[in-house]
């Protein structure tokens, strides 16, 4: 029996740079940076006191007020993504199965913003106070859950947390149910919103988050030797992925095939990744084996790139360890250098960019990369500050979390 291939044929997202894919893309290979001072809640105690946030976000253009307002923020910018993404597939869900569509979204934290304001009720008021929509918005399903509702999608309805590689993740497992034969179309991705006051706390406790407190649009500069640290951020990305003769039938313009996924554990640590990549090289050797392309055809690698000592240095030697001398012919950008890092949302998010540079053969700059560190190879091409021009025919994601979680997407030019 032949493989079922799987094609990407709508995107959607809510960015620090904007709410929407084209908004997003423009300003970002415009080298942007969506990051800027908090102002949703007092930070002034705080060692960190900025992030990337989507200031202007406003849920009733997508959805209505009523509606919006029964949401975590986090659901509220996937359900964005997603209404974005459908229209861009231009799918009409009436004339579907609805049994062989489904939904994956991921979170690594989901509504902790609900948790925080119902445990501030609960101290100063008792707990009759604590509302009746606490669960419902704060669960880490809720974005799939009511993203299925919307559409009336009635295949697979599940959710993945696996920290900071949660909707790569997702997007895999979605890959896997339409070649499995499950089902036809899945609307897939993630989405984080924990620029919080215990979020951003806890981030601080960690001190993994950059202090540059004076120069917050250059605090994310990953592969920089002067990088202190990544930025927080939120945001959402959605895609929908459909099997190829399903695409074609309907005429749907396909941006890309999902060709490959590879997940491994590092077994290692729970927040740093082994200094040699080896958990993060083997999901690349997994999802390029998959996708059945020879290494020497790549030309982009979208990198986790958080802007960190560790993770910039060990996907460095993960890079070169797969693709060998090839790795000093790819181009490698950074989409957190603009965006921030936002968490279980940025996989999902780095893949719709990912997209559109297949679309348009423009990739996107790492931002603030004045200076390579050695330790992440000053031979590699990490795209510093413009974008440039090249066509890319094959391209992978990369995204690590938390736990040891390492995950590959590999896309191609279809």
């Amino acid at each position: 029996m032949n493989k079922r291939r799987v094609v990407i044929t709508g995107l959607g997202c809510a960015t620090p740079l904007g709410d929407s894919v084209d908004v997003f893309f423009d300003l970002a290979c415009r080298g942007k940076s969506g990051v800027s001072n908090i102002e949703s809640f007092d930070v002034s105690q705080y060692p960190v006191r900025f992030a990337g946030v989507l200031k202007d976000f406003d849920i009733t253009k997508f959805v209505d007020h009523r509606e919006g307002k029964r949401m975590d923020r986090f659901c509220q910018l996937a359900v964005a993504s997603a209404v974005q993404a459908v229209k861009d597939s231009g799918i009409d869900f009436s004339k579907e199965d609805l049994e062989r569509c489904g939904t994956i979204v991921g979170s690594g934290i989901g509504g902790i913003q609900e948790i925080e304001t119902q445990h501030i009720r609960l101290l100063n008021k008792g707990p009759r106070s604590v509302s009746p929509f606490t669960v419902p918005k704060l669960m880490g399903n809720a974005a799939c859950g009511t993203i299925s509702m919307m559409y009336g999608l009635k295949g697979p309805n599940f959710c993945v947390v696996t920290a900071c590689a949660s909707s790569s993740h997702s997007i895999g497992e979605a890959l896997y149910n339409i070649i499995s034969g499950r089902s036809d179309v899945m609307v897939t991705g993630g989405s984080e919103a924990a620029v919080s006051p215990v979020g951003l706390s806890s981030f601080c406790a960690l001190r993994s988050l950059s202090t540059r407190n004076d120069e917050p649009q250059l605090a994310s500069r990953p592969f920089d030797i002067g990088r202190d640290g990544f930025v927080l951020a939120e945001g959402a990305g959605i895609v929908v992925l459909e099997e190829y003769e399903h695409a074609k039938k309907r005429g749907a313009k396909i941006y890309a095939e999902l060709l490959g996924y590879g997940a491994t554990a590092d077994a290692h640590h729970i927040t740093a990744p082994p200094p040699d990549g080896e958990g993060a090289a083997r999901a690349m050797e997994i999802a390029i084996k998959q996708a059945g392309v020879e290494k020497e055809k790549f030309d982009y690698i979208n990198a986790h790139g958080t802007s960190t000592e560790l993770n910039d240095a060990a996907e460095s030697l993960a890079i070169k360890k797969v693709f060998g001398q090839h790795a000093y012919k790819l181009s490698i950008s950074s989409t957190k250098s603009m965006l921030g890092h936002s968490l279980g949302a940025s996989g999902a998010i780095e893949l719709v960019a990912t997209c559109k540079m297949i679309e348009t053969s423009i990739i996107h700059p790492t931002i603030n990369l004045d200076n390579v560190d050695p330790a992440c190879d000053t031979k590699l091409d990490f795209v510093p500050k413009v974008a440039k021009e090249r066509k890319i025919n094959y391209a992978a994601s990369n995204s690590f979390g938390f736990g040891g979680h390492n995950c590959c997407l590999v896309v191609g030019r279809v």
